[in-house]
């Protein structure tokens, strides 16, 4: 086997003078790199990819830490990670944390250990700074989907507030008045920042002030949000849910199935995020589209933008824009009955 020792008797220079040719950590004349390249060219010599990587203190590989992965937003977040990473010549770490705050510190410090470039995490809790600090130490972060108060990093998020007000203006104009409103966990800037936008825009326009329940950004925990409701929404007293994301949409979909209440006759459901899912509901689940591979691919590109940059490091927030996406599960809402406000 070829060694780097054997290409540096051929070139007739030191075996420091072929890494830092092929490196670039340190200038060598035109005429050396040429009889270096000569050498190999000679020898048969593929450079060790490692060895490069660890000749000039890199390793290429970027950490992605992200809640879930079996909720396709995840999944194509990934995607947008991978495919801009790739195009760079970077592989990807990825790691799932389920939203919980123990499990997710754990992972960060583990994707330090394993000598990655940099981080891309989107928050399933929310970490303190001094947390990141601990766990991370200097490793290059950037953040997306969610955003920490206080970390020094980039962030790349979707307009959560604006994607809010979509949906509540939507609902203003097909006539509804009542709603409830499943957010996702309160810790996390995403979900406030959806159900604030909502209720701004749907007291602003009339809307009665809407109640708010928590599922946890899950199918079963929207299933679980929404069945103290099923009464008031099969009486009429409440006519649309706004869910803060698709898989909640989704068990409350399941839920209106199971308690026979039709939507959108009915009842009126929109979500957030538009996964692939939400076209082959029955009915096709309105929501809000957010561009997540670009999401994703933009976050990747900004994190190796930095690690290649020698000047300081910058700390934007980058807000993406949304899509109200009309499909099915909304429509007019039906007469509401003379009746108090209730639950």
């Amino acid at each position: 086997m070829v060694s780097i020792a054997d290409v540096a008797a051929r070139a007739g220079v030191s075996p420091t003078t072929v890494s830092h040719a092929l490196s670039g950590k340190r200038k060598v004349s035109d005429t050396v790199r040429e009889r270096v390249l000569a050498a190999m060219a000679e020898l048969g010599y593929v450079p060790s990819r490692t060895a490069q990587n660890l000749a000039i203190g890199r390793t290429r590989i970027l950490g992605l830490v992200v809640p879930d992965i079996s909720n396709s937003f995840f999944a194509e977040l990934a995607n947008g990670v991978e495919r801009a990473a790739m195009d760079k010549g970077y592989n990807v770490i990825l790691c799932t944390t389920g939203f919980d705050h123990a499990r997710e510190l754990l992972y960060l410090e583990m994707v330090r250990s394993r000598a990655v470039d940099g981080v891309i995490y989107a928050a399933g809790s929310t970490p303190s700074t001094s947390e990141l600090s601990r766990v991370l130490g200097d490793v290059p972060l950037v953040l997306v989907d969610e955003e920490i108060p206080g970390a020094r990093a980039s962030a790349f998020v979707s307009d959560n507030a604006e994607g809010g007000r979509l949906v509540a203006r939507y609902l203003l104009g097909l006539g509804h008045r009542r709603a409830v409103v499943l957010a996702g966990n309160e810790d996390l800037a995403s979900s406030r920042q959806r159900v604030d936008g909502f209720t701004e825009a749907w007291t602003a326009g009339g809307g009665e002030l809407p109640l708010t329940a928590m599922g946890g950004f899950t199918d079963e925990g929207g299933h679980t949000a929404v069945e103290p409701y099923l009464e008031s929404l099969r009486r009429g007293d409440l006519t649309a849910v706004f869910a803060a994301n698709d898989l909640m949409a989704l068990g409350v979909l399941d839920a209106l199935h199971a308690a026979e209440v039709d939507c959108p006759t009915e009842v009126s459901v929109v979500g957030f995020d538009d996964i692939a899912p939400a076209r082959y509901t029955r009915p096709r689940l309105t929501t809000v589209r957010q561009e997540v591979a670009a999401l994703g691919a933009a976050a990747a590109t900004a994190l190796m933008e930095a690690l290649d940059s020698t000047g300081g490091k910058s700390h934007a927030r980058h807000v993406l824009p949304v899509k109200l996406v009309v499909r099915e599960s909304a429509g007019p809402a039906r007469s509401m009955p003379n009746v108090p406000w209730k639950e």
